[in-house]
């Protein structure tokens, strides 16, 4: 018997003809704060709005997002494996010729990247509720929705999408002795294919998920993120809950993302301390992460951290954003840099290094946004100082935001998982 958790809430009322309403489900590892989490659930509200059946189906049906589910959308717990063989053996049963590419990432590796102690489950529910498309993202779900199309021997279409730098990721992964990640290439190289679409986030994911793998370029199409919406565009108008934007206060730099290496904040801490010679200016950084105490450590020894902020997860950056003088995006390196535009969205100045990928494509090359290197605090803090003395136009900002909204992405989206 199958024991995945379902909650069903009350139906949106559809906008769109019944005789085109389609069964889709959208399959990602937990319902956490993050950028791709939040990408998917603006797709999943919007199917639904359009008269689509919706199905959210998660590993871990907790975090930031989990009360923000609207009525109409089913949301699908999966049961985690308690074996730790079975499901690699699962694996091989789905593929069994390609044995040999995965006997180290899959049957050998202590900890794997993907998701496969669910893959039982997730077979489950292909079978039980068959919808017509299952979205995926991120690689290890992407991988793991393709291995249990097979084994459930469904018709589902399985649209994949990557929404990071993968040899970026690996690398970074491989820094921090996760050694699955060093086979993935052979392991997406092969089963990828089997995808009825795969999609990436920005062409330099494309341009990178191919040269990393061999997939032919021509069978990864860019589709940029439903990032702007008109609950962002509401949301954006109230006061943020900050001490610190109060009239008169000096101005605030902004940070958000998870506080992990990736994002590099220690680097936005250092531009900050650069900044703070010469001006009276506060930072903010919103997010939560395993590397908080370290960045509050080097605020105290740079001296700064009177005039540094970690308020944690919030649930409405964009009033953060709208009353920020700069938002600054420190990362080495990105999928797309969803945080980029909505910050746009609200009008505010941005500063990015210029990391793969996505800043470059958001900003146009550095004509809505300054775009500085990786990990030069210096280079950051004088586009900060710059920005400070002479702000951009808010309006450019916000026009330049509505290439990434959430109708343009949606219909581009509707397109693709349908085959239309």
């Amino acid at each position: 018997m199958d024991n995945q958790k379902k909650v069903m809430k009350q139906r949106i009322q559809p906008t769109a003809s019944p005789d085109k309403a389609r069964h889709l489900s959208l399959f990602m590892p937990s319902l956490a704060g993050g950028g791709v989490e939040r990408v998917m659930l603006n797709l999943a509200k919007a199917f639904a709005a359009r008269g689509h059946r919706v199905d959210m189906v998660v590993c871990r049906a907790k975090g930031e997002l989990r009360d923000r589910i609207p009525d109409g959308i089913t949301l699908v717990e999966l049961q985690q494996s308690a074996s730790r063989v079975w499901p690699r053996l699962q694996v091989l049963r789905a593929d069994p010729k390609g044995f040999w590419v995965l006997l180290k990432p899959v049957l050998f590796a202590i900890r794997t990247p993907y998701k496969i102690r669910y893959l039982a489950s997730l077979v489950r529910y292909l079978r039980r509720a068959s919808p017509d498309v299952l979205l995926t993202a991120m690689t290890g779900p992407n991988l793991t929705a393709l291995w249990a199309r097979r084994l459930a021997s469904v018709p589902t279409r399985v649209v994949i999408s990557e929404h990071n730098s993968l040899s970026q990721k690996i690398q970074a992964e491989t820094n921090r002795q996760q050694w699955g990640w060093r086979f993935l290439p052979p392991v997406i190289s092969r089963t990828y294919p089997w995808a009825n679409a795969i999609i990436a986030v920005s062409d330099g994911v494309a341009d990178d998920l191919s040269a990393k793998t061999g997939l032919p370029r021509e069978s990864i199409q860019t589709l940029y993120n439903p990032v702007v919406t008109p609950e962002l565009e509401a949301r954006r108008e109230t006061t943020p809950d900050h001490p610190w934007f109060a009239q008169g206060s000096p101005p605030v730099i902004l940070g958000v993302g998870r506080l992990a290496k990736q994002k590099d904040f220690s680097t936005l801490l250092r531009a900050f301390a650069r900044v703070r010679e010469s001006k009276d200016a506060r930072l903010i950084i919103l997010g939560e992460g395993s590397e908080r105490k370290n960045l509050e450590a080097l605020a105290q020894r740079l001296g700064v951290a009177d005039a540094a902020s970690f308020p944690g997860w919030v649930a409405n950056p964009y009033a953060y954003m709208a009353q920020a003088k700069v938002l600054a995006l420190s990362s080495a390196f990105e999928g797309l840099g969803n945080v980029l535009i909505e910050a746009l969205a609200c009008g505010c100045p941005v500063v990015s290094t210029d990391c793969p990928s996505g800043p470059s494509e958001i900003l146009a090359g550095g004509d809505y946004g300054t775009l500085v290197p990786v990990g030069d605090d210096r280079a950051l803090a004088q586009g900060i100082a710059a920005v400070l003395d002479k702000p951009r136009d808010s309006l450019r900002l916000q026009n330049r935001a509505q290439a990434f909204s959430l109708e343009r992405a949606v219909s581009r989206y509707l397109e693709v998982l349908c085959g239309l």
